[in-house]
């Protein structure tokens, strides 16, 4: 079944994992608007107006899943039409990889280096299908860092250079001491950024950087922090290593995206200082590097996959779910089978889905005053922080949004069904409108 508007839906003869429990429970949820108005047991009450009514038949209700480390643009284009095509170009793609993420069951996204602004609107308003997404426009990068695309002769844009066209599609943004950093950050927050992405270390995609190589001095990493703050959010650093990872962390930053170099004492570290890990359960197919010196540092990032998932369950790590797929539009549907993979790293099927359900939304609230999809008021936040009761995302609960999947199975026992969306996803609800629905 095709889209439809929105409108009361009734879900019957479902099991709720409602992306806290360890229990299924039986019963039905009703939609109402945007919202999920009622979550019962038994039979739901006839509706009193016109509502679609879905026969659940024993499936598996799920909340929405949630990617927190995409690139939309990023992963909708190839290279070669991002440098090649028109500034429109990106835009278009995005907003097709938009809708296939949506058909996978990803009803939220945190965009991590992308001019997804417009998208976003349109999103929202209803005009096109996609996830929520949680922007973080442009990443900062200093000069010769993970976000530099430029060519080797040009003269870097401190020094007097023009920008790239990486930065001029609004993918990244090349910006070196305090000063231009502050005037980086505020870019991005004024084209809507919800949270602030800087590049912390070296990069396995960019040219001149080794994966050893620290990344913005601690005044740098500080000044971004301390204007990300005067907003109400973040900042999230790209970084593999140990060394990039403490110095993040004593700066102030919040989430730590990779990290798969780190060793054990870095994970204890950030545990032990309240961060978030955004850590992506790669393998070395993933992404394809015709540079053998690119091939050689994903190799090694994705040598660390275990060994960091492993220390994080150990020292009670928060750990955030993302893909980081790019590039390779024909590869994009692998972020299924990356969020299949956590279940072995994760500690089962059930962790992982929680996750990717209620753990990245937990996340995503740390967006605090720019959270663009807040229920509670940012005091709420303040005061009572991750507690279930204030979850509007990731979760099946009365008055959270109306992002849901009916699932043809169990995927707390099997979370290997999700890797066939196309098979599986039986019914996806973004918002209280039915995206997809094959049981009518």
């Amino acid at each position: 079944m095709s889209e439809q508007a929105s409108g009361p839906v009734v879900l019957r003869d479902v099991r709720i994992f409602d992306g806290l429990s360890d229990r299924l429970r039986s019963g039905h949820v009703v939609t109402e608007a945007t919202k999920i108005r009622t979550v019962g047991d038994g039979e739901p009450p006839a509706p009193a107006g016109p509502a679609t009514v879905i026969d659940g038949r024993g499936m598996t209700l799920i909340p929405g899943l949630s990617d927190a480390h995409v690139h939309l643009i990023l992963a909708g284009a190839t290279q070669s039409e991002l440098l090649l095509g028109g500034a429109g170009l990106g835009q278009l793609k995005g907003a097709a990889e938009a809708r296939a993420m949506l058909m996978r069951g990803f009803t939220t996204v945190r965009d991590m280096a992308g001019d997804t602004g417009d998208l976003k609107r349109m999103i929202d308003a209803g005009a096109l299908p996609g996830p929520r997404i949680y922007p973080s426009q442009a990443g900062l990068s200093q000069t010769a860092g993970h976000g530099d695309f430029g060519m080797v002769y040009d003269v870097p844009t401190a020094l007097g250079g023009t920008a790239t066209r990486v930065e001029r599609l609004g993918l990244m943004r090349v910006a070196d001491g305090t000063a231009q950093v502050l005037a980086g950050v505020r870019e991005q927050l004024r084209k809507g950024a919800s949270q602030i992405k800087m590049m912390a270390g070296g990069g396995v995609a960019s040219a001149y950087d080794h994966l050893d190589v620290l990344q913005y001095t601690a005044e740098e990493l500080r000044a971004g922090v301390r204007a990300a703050a005067d907003w109400g959010t973040y900042v999230a650093v790209h970084v593999y290593t140990g060394d990039g990872i403490r110095r993040a962390v004593e700066a102030g930053v919040h989430v730590i995206e990779h990290g798969h170099l780190a060793e054990e004492d870095d994970v204890r570290f950030m545990a032990d200082h309240g961060v978030v890990l955004c850590l992506q359960p790669f393998a070395e197919s993933d992404h394809h590097y015709p540079d053998p010196a690119s091939a050689e540092k994903n190799r090694r990032v994705c040598e660390g996959v275990d060994r960091v998932f492993g220390w994080a369950l150990e020292h009670g790590l928060r750990i955030a779910f993302g893909t980081d797929l790019m590039l390779d539009p024909a590869g994009s549907a692998k972020q299924s089978e990356m969020l299949v993979r956590m279940a072995r790293l994760a500690g089962g099927p059930l962790a992982a889905l929680r996750i990717a359900t209620f753990g990245n939304a937990a996340l995503f609230r740390r967006a605090g005053a720019r959270d663009p999809y807040q229920i509670p008021t940012p005091a709420d936040v303040a005061a009572y922080g991750d507690k279930p009761h204030l979850a509007h995302l990731g979760v099946i609960a009365e008055g959270a949004w109306a992002d849901l999947l009916l699932v043809d199975g169990d995927p707390t026992a099997d979370l290997g069904l999700l890797a066939d969306p196309a098979a599986n996803l039986k019914v996806i609800i973004k918002d209280g409108r039915v995206h997809k629905n094959t049981l009518t």
